[in-house]
């Protein structure tokens, strides 16, 4: 629960010398959720619990290589949430037919999209709260 491994045997992890960056997170009930989901290639896809309304949603399927999507209320404060940016790419922003919808208790897909709703394929995701219901402060 507080050290992980890379491990050794591939040309591109652990290598003598080079530097590496590892980002871990935890969720935090009414802040942050981690998880997967199963699409189903429908405009009504999968719904998606997170217990509160996102703010940043990032989604990549773990089965076949896309791009990391990112999703997120500022950019586009109404529902259907449309412009995507590419966290692994140099691509610019695009605007597509409408991705998700942003809910008060998570997110539901509302595109077939391959690279966030292809049917039978898994996907991982993260998601950090519009207004969060926990607060280091908190008493």
């Amino acid at each position: 629960s507080s050290v992980f491994s890379l491990g050794s045997g591939s040309s591109d992890i652990n290598v003598n010398t080079n530097t590496y960056v590892a980002y871990c997170w935890a969720a935090v009930k009414g802040f942050s959720a981690f998880g997967s989901y199963t699409g189903n290639g429908s405009t009504d896809g999968p719904f998606v619990y997170t217990g509160f309304r996102p703010r940043f949603v990032m989604v990549k399927t773990y089965t076949t290589t896309q791009s990391w999507q990112m999703y997120d209320s500022s950019r586009d404060p109404y529902n259907q949430v449309t412009y995507t940016l590419f966290a692994n790419g140099t691509n610019a922003e695009s605007s597509t037919n409408g991705n998700f919808d942003f809910l008060s208790n998570g997110f539901k897909l509302r595109n077939g999209d391959f690279a966030i709703n292809k049917s039978a394929e898994s996907y991982i995701y993260m998601a950090f709260a519009e207004n969060p219901f926990k607060n280091a402060l908190a008493r």
